[in-house]
């Protein structure tokens, strides 16, 4: 039997009081700020804001037991709003919840294949750009909340703005981003000042969500038309959900398990499907927002889904009266702590090797600019690789000896062969004034592709013509099999 001490460990983070609290007041504040942003994603989608904030409160409540990385916040996003507004214009919300059934198995599946273990070939360049466009998305999407209002909104937001700056240096016992959104509340509603709230954001539900079927054909002509979206909504969420849990790990000095969240993904945007959500993915701003506020377990992203459901449903027309100027106040708070300030330092800029800083401003504008962080990261991915294979390619050399009797000439290889390095390779031997033996030597060098071991099959080629013989030395193990494999395939390609 277990000791009564072992027991005690045994028992979860958030089953201590004092954690519990803190778990509660992140997911309070968590679900305020995810009405609007749920709401706003609906329109962008193209259907009923219910959609949307009943995909927040599914995703949320799910992930919390499925998910692989605790205190991450999962919700509907612009990002799979972008992905399914053109198939719910045209085939109707039947289809796109279709779609995100079929996506979260397309998760589950990825998943169980190990996509999970290609987060390790994403640079630190590609995840300080990925950090630093979210945070310039999240800046952006406050500006149409502040453009056309009555000036009283600026003193509002103004007045938050030093609520959430100030009172941290006071106590941080309860979350400065809820005490700035129910100060600003009270004093809209006593002094009765007429600015944009929550209510006009679009109409909140009345009831809860119903488990159901899609109401599609279930035919091969329907999953001709999903499929595409399908997996669009699988490989946006499953990135921005692997990423965003990287980001957290990092923040938190903890380690996630990218396997279990990418299946958790999966299972969470099914139960969305059927339960009438547009499904999502991690939300970096609202985990942003979780993790700041001190939360570090799953109660908080449980809890921020259930108080989503009880304020939209039971206590709607309290929400409706929330300022925007409140959650505003509480996102750009949220930007300006997302951004890696230290990456765009003139100190770091200068010591920083221009390739790290070309591919962080490319993820940056490029995501900008789509507002898709997908692109953005496969771009910064591309143009970091092209980098390196440059930057590899110019560190080999080649260098020879003659034998004192000259009937020899070694010539010593270094460096890492692929097909960025060794296309020159097969210009650096004087084939017309050689010897007749050949030795090249491979001890300092490492042979990575076909593209190489055909190089070596052109030199061989090149000297045989000539009557001379080539001999290869000093490979390693790896090297040795990969050109023994390979090696008299590709004799005739040059």
């Amino acid at each position: 039997m277990m000791s009564l001490p072992a027991v005690l460990r045994a028992r979860p983070a958030w089953s201590s009081l004092r954690v519990l609290r803190v778990e509660a007041l992140s997911g309070l504040v968590v679900a305020l700020a995810l009405i609007p942003e749920a709401v706003s994603f609906s329109i962008i989608a193209g259907v009923d804001p219910r959609v949307g904030l009943f995909a927040s409160f599914t995703m949320a409540v799910t992930i919390a037991l499925t998910g692989g990385r605790p205190a991450m916040i999962s919700a509907a996003t612009g990002a799979i709003a972008l992905v399914v507004a053109p198939l719910a214009r045209e085939h109707g919300l039947g289809y796109l919840l279709a779609a995100v059934v079929l996506g979260g198995v397309i998760q589950v599946l990825l998943a169980l294949a190990g996509v999970a273990r290609l987060m390790r070939f994403l640079p630190r360049s590609v995840m300080v750009g990925f950090v630093n466009a979210l945070a310039v998305l999240i800046f952006l999407a406050q500006l149409p909340y502040l453009v056309g209002v009555p000036w009283t909104v600026y003193a509002l937001l103004a007045a938050g703005l030093a609520i959430m700056v100030g009172l941290p240096r006071l106590t941080r016992a309860v979350p400065a981003p809820l005490v700035a959104i129910v100060a600003l509340t009270a004093v809209t509603v006593a002094a009765g000042i007429a600015v944009p709230t929550v209510g006009d954001q679009g109409e909140l539900p009345n009831s809860l969500p119903v488990l159901g079927i899609p109401a599609v054909p279930l035919t091969w002509q329907t999953l001709t038309v999903i499929a595409p979206f399908s997996l669009a909504i699988a490989l946006v969420g499953l990135m921005e959900s692997l990423m965003t849990a990287k980001l957290v790990d990092d923040l938190t000095d903890t380690h996630s398990d990218k396997t279990r969240e990418s299946w958790g993904q999966g299972v969470a945007n099914i139960v969305t499907g059927f339960f009438g959500g547009m499904g999502g993915c991690a939300m970096i701003g609202q985990t942003m927002i979780n993790v700041r506020s001190g939360a570090r377990t799953r109660a908080s992203t449980f809890l921020a889904g259930v108080f989503l459901l009880v304020l939209v449903v039971a206590l709607g027309q309290v929400v409706a009266r929330i300022p925007m100027a409140a959650l505003v106040g509480v996102m750009i708070m949220v930007a300006v702590a997302t951004f890696d300030w230290h990456s765009v330092r003139p100190r770091t800029l200068r010591r920083m090797p221009r390739s790290e800083t070309t591919v962080m401003i490319t993820t940056v504008a490029v995501t900008v600019a789509t507002h898709n962080l997908a692109i953005g990261v496969v771009v910064g991915v591309l143009v970091a690789t092209v980098a390196f294979a440059r930057r590899v390619a110019h560190l080999v050399s080649v260098d020879s000896v003659l034998d004192p009797d000259g009937s020899t000439k070694i010539y010593r290889v270094t460096g890492q062969l692929f097909f960025a390095s060794s296309n020159d390779l097969v210009f650096q031997f004087d084939y017309p004034n050689d010897p007749p033996n050949i030795v090249v030597d491979l001890t300092d060098a490492h042979i990575w592709d076909a593209s190489t071991v055909a190089a070596l099959d052109a030199v061989t080629t090149k000297y045989a013509a000539r009557g001379g013989t080539v001999t290869i030395t000093g490979m390693n193990a790896d090297t040795e099999r990969r050109h023994s494999t390979l090696a008299g395939s590709f004799a005739g390609s040059h």
